[in-house]
């Protein structure tokens, strides 16, 4: 076993640093593991990519850039990184914790980074941006868009990067550079940053998700607090969320870091939130004390068709954000105006007597869930998926009163079905069970169309993830926009 010396692995904190004649296995070959393998390969290391399955295309991309890849099962995977023999390992977020790889290193004591770490150390390639840090349970995405667009607005470069799906390290590398550099990070991502010192962060909401793959809530906060870790300027929280108040409280951050919350009430010092009718900053001008910053008006927000409160959130949380670089309200107004959210979130797909057709398909959790049937009076609910270890009873039972029926999808049916049993069982439910040459989507919304009346909203807002059934949220909410205009809008 070739260990490397831990003064050689600290000295690798720079793209100027030398890597070359590291021995690197990088796991896993989907996006993220080939940014991986393609940096530490321009790098000049010896890289070896091990997957559990081959991908034909990026396999011919390892060729072109001199890089191993192996292809096989847990055993044959780990038998290959045996013989290869490797200095450090980096592991694509995927990978469970306790997974026997991460075992055989420390069992080895082979180094283990993730690839945010890594592009942390090789952020001066072209130009050593800022980097913004985006968590949370829910709104991760359209807070990272957001602060992007208010900083666009305001002429600098920027670009949203991380669990919204560019790799931070195809940003690291882009040879025009960036000033700053929004990340959205993921529980799993979180789970293995060490070393980032972002500008500043935001943990938006913390609720139960991905409880199986971290293996109790309480890890999953552990994993989400990571983000505050290290933060230079401030770090940002949910007043309504004692969560994510506990987490900035037990972060060790950079000296002169300060706490700044956001909220949907009026704004103490230090904080940003709504007052008499306005969304208003009282986080970092002079004044604060004592006056407030206007950002935009509820009105301009309602007319823009963003006066959901999840959604004002995420307005305040960007706002925060941004605002610690010192960006001008009058361009974050402009922004915000500007601004479309994303498709699959409560999506207004149609209006067909009297009765609204919601999309709301990225909602892949309750917390997410919670929001949009909070939006509606009357219900046609289609919910299930994979549920990732969550209980989803205490949502049911909090929305019991607003449903007029529940459309069961996904494979773990049972678990639904015996929750609404338990919590609202004076609720009609309805399974949908999954047929050779009946999509489950257009079932659910023939079934939802005879249910619903005049006045209900046909809500999809699974509470679960979408890969039993469906490709992905977005597939599985292209298929319930196709169902409707088939059904209903046809």
């Amino acid at each position: 076993m070739a260990n490397l010396s831990a003064d050689r692995l600290a000295g690798l904190n720079s793209w100027y640093a030398d890597w070359r004649g590291l021995r690197v296995a990088v796991l896993g070959l989907g996006v993220t593991g080939f940014s991986v393998a393609d940096t530490l390969a321009e790098l000049g290391s010896e890289v070896r990519v091990v997957a559990g399955s081959n991908d034909p295309d990026r396999e011919r991309l390892l060729e072109v850039i001199g890089a191993d890849f192996f292809a096989g099962d847990e055993e044959a995977m780990l038998r290959s990184l045996i013989e290869f023999d490797p200095h450090l390992m980096v592991i694509s977020p995927g990978f469970y914790p306790g997974n026997p790889f991460d075992a055989w290193a420390v069992e080895n004591d082979v180094a283990v980074w993730g690839d945010i770490d890594l592009a942390w150390r090789v952020r001066d390639k072209v130009h050593a941006a800022e980097w913004l840090c985006v968590t949370g349970t829910n709104g991760k995405t359209t807070t990272t868009q957001l602060a992007a667009h208010m900083l666009l607005a305001a002429g600098k470069r920027v670009a949203p990067v991380g669990n919204i799906g560019v790799p931070v390290l195809d940003a690291v590398r882009d040879p025009a550079g960036f000033d700053v550099l929004v990340v959205e990070l993921s529980s799993f991502q979180l789970a293995r940053v060490r070393d980032i010192e972002p500008h500043a962060s935001v943990c938006l909401n913390i609720a139960a998700d991905h409880i199986d793959w971290h293996g109790s809530f309480e890890q999953y906060i552990a994993d989400k607090a990571n983000v505050f870790e290290r933060t230079k300027a401030a770090c940002i929280y949910n007043r309504a969320d004692d969560n994510t108040l506990r987490m900035v409280e037990n972060a060790d951050v950079r000296e002169g870091a300060r706490a700044v919350s956001f909220g949907l009430d009026v704004p103490p010092v230090s904080g940003f939130g709504v007052v008499e009718g306005l969304l208003a900053d009282r986080g970092y001008h002079q004044e604060r004390k004592t006056s407030a910053l206007e950002i935009v008006t509820l009105t301009e927000l309602q007319e823009r068709g963003l006066l959901q409160p999840h959604t004002i959130e995420n307005i305040l949380a960007a706002t925060a954000l941004v605002r610690s670089l010192d960006i001008d309200p009058a361009a974050i107004r402009e922004a915000i105006l500007g601004f479309t959210p994303d498709r699959h979130r409560c999506e207004l797909v149609a209006v067909a007597d009297d009765v609204r057709w919601v999309n709301d398909s990225k909602a892949t959790n309750a917390h997410a869930a919670r929001a949009s049937l909070a939006t509606s009076e009357s219900i046609v609910w289609i919910v299930g998926g994979l549920l990732k270890g969550v209980d989803i009873s205490e949502l049911i039972a909090k929305h019991a009163n607003r449903l007029r029926a529940a459309i069961v999808i996904g494979a773990e049916q049972t678990a639904v079905t015996e929750a609404f049993a338990q919590m609202a069982p004076d609720v009609a439910v309805y399974p949908i069970a999954a047929r050779a040459g009946l999509p489950v989507m257009l079932e659910a919304v023939a079934k939802a169309q005879q249910l619903a009346k005049a006045g209900d909203t046909v809500l999809l807002a699974p509470a679960a993830a979408s890969m039993d059934q469906f490709a992905s949220y977005a597939d599985r909410g292209e298929q319930f926009v196709a169902a409707v205009r088939e059904i209903v809008a046809g």
